[in-house]
């Protein structure tokens, strides 16, 4: 099985082919995405790029273009002062689909 690291949004990810994963939103047209590898594992064989791997590429289709993750709640409280502030915050992501790793 085929498998590789790819960056995107400030983060890395390990998929596989079939796998579906949520990234940060990706502003981007069209129903596919490309990614760089920047490491690829096939079997035993692991081929690490600097930083790139060349000629190998991350092909996925967009599967849910805005979606929103989980809420995360902050909340700030001074005891004895009468400070309560809470504010929630939901990130916005994108849905992908691993089709080809090549």
């Amino acid at each position: 099985m085929k498998k590789a690291v790819i960056a995107t949004g400030g983060k890395q990810y390990l998929v596989a082919e079939g796998e579906t994963l949520s990234v940060e939103l990706l502003k981007q047209e069209g129903k596919t995405a490309e990614f760089a590898a920047l490491l690829v594992i096939d079997g035993d064989k692991t081929t690490v790029g600097t930083p790139e791997v060349k000629g190998a590429k991350v092909t996925a289709e967009i599967v849910a273009a805005d979606v929103q993750a989980d809420k995360v709640t902050s909340l700030r409280y001074k005891a004895k002062k009468r400070v309560h502030t809470v504010r929630g915050h939901r990130q916005h992501q994108t849905q992908l689909k691993i089709t080809k790793i090549a």
